[in-house]
């Protein structure tokens, strides 16, 4: 029943995320600057998310508005590279392998630095959750097979990026509950995002085996 009911939801967030791409499609096909590609995107996003943890944790930098700013300009190029990539004709696996690592690269520093007084256990399950994400796909990785993050990880994705905007631009206030509210409800989504990834793994891994014993049983006729 459970399965029937996140299935549905499924679908219909998918319809959304392909709703969001076609308004998207029309800016990019009118406005976007044809050298500025994907990976770019990408890249800028690793260098800000670096640059995140060094400013906040090294140096100790508590500038609110180079910190907001950073983050926004790193969640925009979120916004960005995969509607790109896929308006343009630009994907490409090593750009969706690359991607979901270097979104938790942005995410955690920000997590870490807003989280860790008080609301630890949030920060512990958050980041022990991305380590175990990161563990699942590393698997059908090390079989060269990549399963592209679901929609779930992408709403994930998301909501955290909102959330921690808006912590970030009233901090040194705390986040008020309905935030951490939100935040729960991200470590929901991601449970149910490695629930899905672990279906679609299983399911890929079945096919490969089937199809490699079709093909011992041909040889074999051979």
């Amino acid at each position: 029943m459970l399965k029937k009911v996140l299935n549905k939801l499924k679908v219909l967030l998918e319809k959304l995320d392909y709703r969001r791409d076609q308004i998207l499609f029309y800016f990019i096909n009118k406005f976007w600057p044809r050298w500025l590609v994907p990976n770019y995107l990408t890249y800028a996003r690793l260098i800000i998310g670096i640059l995140l943890f060094v400013l906040l944790f090294y140096y100790g930098i508590e500038d609110k508005t180079l910190i907001v700013t950073l983050f926004i300009i790193g969640i925009l190029t979120d916004l960005f590279d995969g509607s790109v990539a896929r308006c343009l004709k630009m994907e490409s696996k090593f750009g969706a392998f690359i991607d979901p690592p270097i979104d938790r690269l942005l995410i955690i520093p920000i997590a870490i630095y807003s989280l860790i007084s008080s609301h630890h256990w949030l920060l512990l399950i958050l980041i022990v959750l991305e380590v175990i994400g990161g563990l699942i796909s590393a698997y059908p990785q090390s079989k060269n097979i990549f399963i592209p993050p679901n929609i779930f990880a992408k709403i994930k994705m998301a909501l955290q990026s909102v959330v921690f905007g808006m912590i970030l631009i009233t901090w040194p206030k705390e986040p008020n509950i309905f935030l951490i509210n939100l935040l729960w409800i991200s470590a929901l989504l991601l449970v149910i995002a490695l629930f899905f990834k672990v279906l679609e793994i299983r399911k890929v891994l079945n096919e490969n085996y089937f199809k490699l014993n079709n093909l011992k049983i041909k040889s074999l006729k051979k």
